[in-house]
């Protein structure tokens, strides 16, 4: 059977969500980024116009664009967004891979009787998530992930792009051979040196001196070129680890500031763990120096557990056991070795008195948050 394939990517996510929370925004440049030290994490599209991108130094998105509006990073805001888009794509297919916050696949092969034609289908999710969230997203329809995902690039923002079967050779007759999946800038030069532009060229090429070249990635770059992709959707996982970090605006030897960002940390772990229906059984600290001198602390503790208090008690532990300190320009906090909260606890097992009451306040505190935002209640230190 073949498949049917779709690549839900949104557009300027982070910087989008700032325009509709603001609507003075709207029509400006805005780049959310992780302070004067840190690097873009959405630029609008408005901010694209002058050049500035993901990944790109702040201060290099500022030459660019000074009379752009910097915006500090609100993933909780974030993640509550993409929460609410995730679970609409599980009422469209069982079979949705989550890629990252903003874009995810999602497989409905063989749903057309139930679905209707996916062209179609596409249409009615793009008006879904613009009538719910009133942000736009650009849809690739392909018979596989990998033409799916350039699909939903190719028209954005709010685009809709669809590769039938039959179309594929001549899609990819002349895409850069830059876009094709894990072709970076060693890789680009060394096909270049080739002579091989476009996928089309790269078909022609024999795949023995695409092996001779790139070794295993050769085999990989051949069925690409061909619009081969056997890679299936993988439904989501529980993830392996949850962590939150920061990166200082100025280094800092202070404890009691490494305190406060530790302890907030800590609360949006508990707060996603608890979400997740997860308890952990090791806290790790990370504390990135002045230097760039990377230090990660992890302790595994007696029982498994979601509380955000225990999580910050063990990792403020951690922290204490590092003195002296040297300045520190990146602090986080992780969570790992998951267990279900489902578990059965031992005949005579009960939870003693303040575990309890800290699991009543957590669950009160997931509940404010839950309906009036993530930075209305904090924990005091």
């Amino acid at each position: 059977m073949n498949r049917t394939i779709l690549h839900i990517d949104m557009d300027a996510f982070y910087a989008a969500i700032e325009q509709i929370d603001n609507p003075t925004l709207n029509g400006k440049p805005v780049i959310v980024g992780g302070g004067k030290r840190g690097v873009v994490s959405t630029a609008s599209y408005e901010a694209r116009v002058f050049g500035v991108h993901s990944a790109m130094p702040i201060f290099q998105a500022k030459r660019l664009c000074p009379q752009g509006i910097f915006l500090p990073v609100r993933m909780r805001r974030y993640r509550e967004v993409s929460r609410r888009i995730m679970a609409f794509l599980n009422t469209v297919s069982p079979m949705v891979e989550p890629v990252s916050i903003d874009e995810a696949y999602v497989d409905v092969t063989g749903t057309e009787r139930l679905l209707g034609d996916p062209t179609k289908l596409a249409k009615r999710m793009k008006e879904w998530i613009l009538r719910e969230t009133r942000l736009t997203c650009s849809i690739g329809v392909a018979p596989n992930k990998f033409l799916a995902k350039i699909a939903s690039d190719w028209q954005k923002p709010d685009g809709l792009t669809v590769i039938q079967e039959h179309q594929v050779e001549g899609f990819l007759k002349d895409l850069p051979v830059g876009k094709l999946p894990g072709v970076g800038q060693k890789a680009l030069k060394t096909l270049h040196d080739l002579g091989i532009i476009r996928t089309g060229q790269l078909r022609k090429l024999p795949e023995s001196i695409l092996v001779r070249k790139f070794g295993r990635f050769g085999h990989a770059l051949a069925e690409l070129s061909r619009g081969i992709d056997p890679s299936e959707v993988v439904p989501q996982r529980k993830p392996k680890s949850i962590s939150s970090e920061t990166t200082l605006e100025e280094d800092t030897e202070d404890i009691a500031i490494l305190r406060d960002h530790i302890i907030a940390q800590a609360e949006d772990v508990g707060r996603r763990l608890r979400a997740g229906e997860l308890k952990c059984r090791t806290v790790t600290l990370k504390l990135k120096s002045s230097d760039f001198r990377l230090i990660t602390r992890s302790q595994t503790i007696d029982r498994s557990t979601d509380s955000s208090k225990v999580i910050a008690d063990t990792a403020l532990e951690l922290l204490e056991n590092e003195k002296p300190l040297s300045k520190v320009r990146l602090v986080g906090v992780g969570a790992s070795n998951f267990d279900s909260t489902a578990q059965q606890l031992g005949l005579f097992e009960r939870f003693a008195q303040g575990d309890e009451k800290q699991a009543r306040v957590d669950r009160a505190m997931d509940a404010v948050s839950e309906r009036f935002g993530e930075d209305l209640l904090k924990r005091g230190t």
